[in-house]
């Protein structure tokens, strides 16, 4: 069940896109009970502890600079900056299992450049914070990570992309690779399709009522992490949800849209491990907040 920490650091080092686009968006996650899988063992609730949470997201992907080879491709260099804050409201709890306060903030350098006709070479360059407070004044070393990655994409279709390559960080206190995974298959018309693996995992099948109306059925999954210490040891607090649902999505004009979406979060872990590699094949720590309603908004303006 549980998606360790160290896919959000790996994939979020290849999200960065050569387009630019600003966007927020804010999520609901409604209250549910909290339980324990211990894997061969029926599952057990942890005592009548419960939550919500509500996430605030939003980022910044701008080109620096670009320029059209003799192919009439683009050779893009660009910066991007992102950024979220995960507020969990936390009920009963007698043990110190969940945290309240999760900030990440992300800063990138991309690149991205055509080496045939059809192979792309994408490469990032970044360095975030993922802490367990808003305070900035709070944020120390062990706070902070440093990433690179390289991603060579191949254009099977117009309109299909498939890549892989390796992304080095230091989630565990130094550089480790892992692999680094990108997938893009769009279908457009008056009915779409899209998978993505850029940035998490995202799904959608979708209905154009009109120029100004768009319907989809979406399912995503996205998630926060925050480094710190606990009984005097380095440690992850993971927090992710999968969420499934019914995307209402307006589109002003071409370059700003506006989506609304209604459903259920299917599972959301929330839990501590830690900071080793050892602890990322464990699975003697498999907390989660059971099922509960999904609501979230939106903007995002395209240049």
């Amino acid at each position: 069940m549980k998606v360790r920490a160290f896919l959000i650091a790996a994939l979020s080092v290849v999200c960065l896109q050569g387009y630019s686009q600003i966007s927020f968006k804010t999520e609901y996650l409604g209250s549910s009970s909290y339980w324990l899988d211990k894997g061969d063992d029926p599952r057990e609730r942890v005592a009548d502890s419960k939550g919500s949470a509500v996430v605030y997201q939003g980022s910044i992907s701008l080109p620096i600079s670009v320029r059209i080879d003799d192919n009439e491709k683009p050779i893009i260099w660009g910066v991007g900056l992102s950024g979220s804050y995960a507020s969990l409201s936390n009920e009963n709890f007698t043990e110190n299992l969940v945290i309240s306060d999760i900030m990440n903030l992300e800063l990138g350098l991309f690149h991205k450049r055509p080496i045939s006709r059809k192979w792309t070479l994408m490469a990032t360059a970044g360095v975030g914070a993922y802490a367990p407070s808003t305070a900035f004044s709070h944020i120390r070393a062990k706070h902070i990570l440093g990433s690179v990655s390289t991603v060579f994409i191949c254009r099977i279709r117009p309109n299909f992309e498939l890549g892989g390559g390796l992304a080095v960080n230091s989630t565990f206190g130094y550089p480790m690779a892992f692999p680094a995974i990108y997938l893009n298959w769009d279908l457009r018309g008056k009915l779409d399709f899209m998978l993505s693996m850029t940035n998490g995992l995202n799904v959608s099948a979708g209905f154009n009522a009109n120029k100004f109306l768009r319907f989809s059925l979406i399912r995503e999954m996205n998630g926060q992490m925050a480094l710190l210490e606990k009984e005097g040891k380095d440690v992850i607090f993971t927090h992710q949800y999968i969420v499934s649902g019914l995307r209402t999505e307006l589109q002003l004009g071409k370059r700003i849209s506006i989506p609304f979406t209604g459903g259920i979060n299917a599972v959301r872990p929330a839990s501590f491990s830690d900071r080793t590699l050892k602890a990322m094949f464990a699975s003697d720590n498999n907390y989660y907040f059971q099922v509960s309603p999904y609501l979230s908004t939106g903007l995002a303006i395209h240049f």
